[in-house]
């Protein structure tokens, strides 16, 4: 049995392994063919006044007048001892530049998906409970209404009505100048997070309402029900507790469409994070900051993935059986 296990856990770390090496040769290739000159990103207007030799000695000491193929074995080479480079526009290396940033996506996109969740839930049981009433109906239009809704339309309508509007909240930032404390961090997270809630709470609570409808529909719910439990009582006490390992399966595949959000969400509210960088670095040509979050985000979705994947085999073991006879 640990032989198996040991055995399933290297199986899995190595498709990780793979899948951002293979992700990491897209990004190369096309960050690397794509219009631009990266050089301009780090000598900025010095470029025009630079000679031919001083612009033959810049593209090498940067390393561009090499092939595709030894730029990327050297990149490659440096990252596996943890050197990702130094950013060509901020002439800093990147792990620092991510360290300044990083925390404010996680922030972001951790208090969204929380939220979502217990939303998702509640919003579930409550249209279990009001099952085919008008009360169910209308929350589903309701809530199909907000889902298709894009992120950046929902987030300039919540800057127009309580930020430029009201004055309620702040419209850009993460922090007020000079660096806030918590409670500032969390008055400028309210409108992009409530942009994310907003257009994402129904995804899951679809799919939580359509299993927690099944669930209710089985026997031994008519069996408790026959004891004089309520409705109520019968789906907090049992169908939320076995619908569970179904809910964090529906929440682990739906974290990457919340980061993807979340990337979308940044840009709208020049919030200080992982997307607003990731598109500033394809702007800018700065390829060794694009590596790395176009590494980490894969990371993100392929771990979400494995884990969905997890839970569902266990949940249901067909499932891993037939992926065994289809390798």
């Amino acid at each position: 049995m640990k032989r198996s296990i040991g055995k399933h856990i290297a199986g899995r770390i190595g498709q990780l392994i793979l899948s951002l090496f293979v992700l990491s040769v897209i990004t190369f290739l096309i960050s690397r063919l794509a219009p631009g000159d990266p050089l301009r990103a780090y000598y900025g207007d010095a470029l025009e006044r630079m000679s031919p030799e001083q612009l033959a000695a810049a593209e090498e000491k940067l390393g561009l007048n090499d092939s595709l193929v030894t730029q990327y074995v050297r990149w490659l080479t440096q990252a596996l001892h943890g050197d990702f480079g130094i950013s060509f526009q901020y002439k800093m290396p990147v792990t620092e530049i991510l360290g300044n940033v990083a925390g404010n996506t996680i922030l972001l996109t951790g208090v969204s998906f929380v939220a979502i969740f217990i939303i998702g839930m509640f919003t579930a049981v409550f249209c279990v409970l009001h099952e085919d009433t008008w009360l169910d109906r209308l929350v589903r239009r309701f809530g199909v209404a907000m889902g298709s809704i894009p992120e950046f339309f929902m987030a300039m309508l919540l800057i127009v009505a309580f930020a430029a509007g009201l004055g309620l909240f702040p419209m850009s930032g993460a922090f007020n100048v000079g660096g806030g404390g918590a409670a500032d961090r969390m008055w400028h997270l309210v409108l992009p997070a409530a942009s994310l809630i907003i257009t994402h709470f129904w995804y899951c609570a679809y799919l939580m309402r359509v299993r927690l409808s099944e669930e209710a529909g089985k026997d031994y719910v008519l069996l408790c029900r026959g004891k004089g439990m309520t409705q109520r009582q019968v789906i907090y006490r049992h169908c939320l507790r076995n619908i569970m390992p179904s809910a964090v399966s529906i929440m682990a595949i739906f974290l990457p469409h919340l980061l993807g959000g979340a990337y979308v969400v940044e840009m709208v509210f020049s919030y200080p994070g992982l997307g607003r960088l990731g598109v500033e670095s394809a702007q800018y040509h700065d390829y060794n900051l694009l590596m790395i979050i176009a590494l980490i985000t894969g990371a993100v979705v392929i771990l979400a993935n494995m884990i969905a994947q997890e839970i569902s085999e266990r949940l249901d073991p067909r499932i891993r059986e037939e992926r065994g006879q289809m390798l």
